[in-house]
């Protein structure tokens, strides 16, 4: 059985990075999809774009859909709140904030987890060092939405929404490891059916907002295409990848990448601004959440309960 420490391979760090880079740039692929398509077709094509890419892979080797009515009910939940309302948010927000603020603001999902799981019984230990983690990461949130200055894009509807996504993510996680982990079945098997299952769940939202016509504009296609064939689909077998070969621990390192990513190609390739209070929240919120996820002592039981709630899973964006 591969434990944390064991050795983090060349190889392994180069699939932490590309995973880092696969989902911390999900929102900028969003932004760029979003000169052609509207956030309904969007989370729409990226949810059918994984399930197909995710789906061949698992029935190549030979696994199957569960068959349990009840599974499917649980399923369809953990769809909804992990995926098909925090896609559906982060696409509506970036219509109006910038893809960088919107992977800051999705790095406080593993603060919202540990909130949540603490809240429903789920994680009941409450020490000084996650509290002030949790302190720590509240405090970043503040900072970068800069409610003393009234024309921050942050301290807006978008920003808003952004934070309930990260939230909703949070509640998924929660969900997830109550009811849909340790049943036996594989994790590759569960992703393609809670993608199946989010994409699903979009269709009623189609005849109202996804019918639109589309402007195929060749960057919006791209981007769309790279969000859910790479992004969505191909990011959830790397990330299982990792985790299988370097132990949860190289796995739970991606979540603190991802905004740093995001933020660096907002800044890059769409020229957003990189303001000090930005910097300054990121900085805390990923202090925070280092502190909430430090344990004194670790085992690879408890390193994989942990590394389970800080994954972001396409984020996952």
């Amino acid at each position: 059985m591969k434990t944390d420490r064991q050795r983090v391979t060349r190889a392994g760090i180069a699939r932490v990075a590309g995973l880092a880079l696969l989902w911390g740039s999900g929102f900028l692929w969003v932004k760029l999809a979003l000169r052609g398509f509207n956030p309904v077709q969007i989370v729409f094509a990226r949810l059918l774009l994984g399930f197909l890419v995710l789906t061949p892979i698992a029935l190549s080797r030979g696994l199957r859909f569960p068959g349990q009515g009840r599974l499917w009910g649980h399923l369809f939940v953990a769809a909804l709140v992990a995926n098909a309302v925090p896609y559906l948010l982060f696409s509506i927000a970036e219509e109006t904030i910038g893809s960088n603020v919107a992977g800051v603001l999705n790095a406080t999902t593993p603060l919202w987890t540990l909130l949540l799981a603490f809240l429903v019984g789920v994680d009941r230990a409450v020490t000084v060092r996650k509290a002030a983690g949790f302190a720590l990461g509240f405090l970043g949130v503040v900072v970068i939405f800069s409610p003393w200055e009234s024309a921050s894009e942050i301290a807006s509807w978008g920003g808003l929404a952004c934070l309930a996504a990260a939230a909703s993510y949070g509640l998924g996680y929660v969900y997830m490891g109550r009811f849909l982990s340790g049943r036996g079945i594989p994790p590759l098997v569960l992703s393609a059916a809670q993608l199946g299952a989010a994409t699903v769940l979009l269709v009623p939202a189609l005849p109202f907002a996804g019918l639109e016509s589309p402007v195929w504009r060749p960057d919006a296609v791209a981007s769309l295409l790279v969000l859910g064939v790479l992004g969505t689909g191909a990011a959830y077998v790397l990330n299982y990848r990792i985790i299988d070969d370097e132990g949860p621990t190289a796995a739970s390192v991606v979540t603190y990448l991802l905004p740093v990513v995001a933020v660096l190609l907002g800044w890059v390739i769409l020229r957003e601004a990189v303001t000090t209070a930005i910097v300054a929240g990121i900085a805390l919120v990923l202090a925070g959440v280092i502190l909430t996820r430090q344990r004194p002592t670790s085992s690879p039981s408890t390193a994989g309960r942990d590394a389970a709630a800080t994954l972001p899973g396409d984020r996952m964006e």
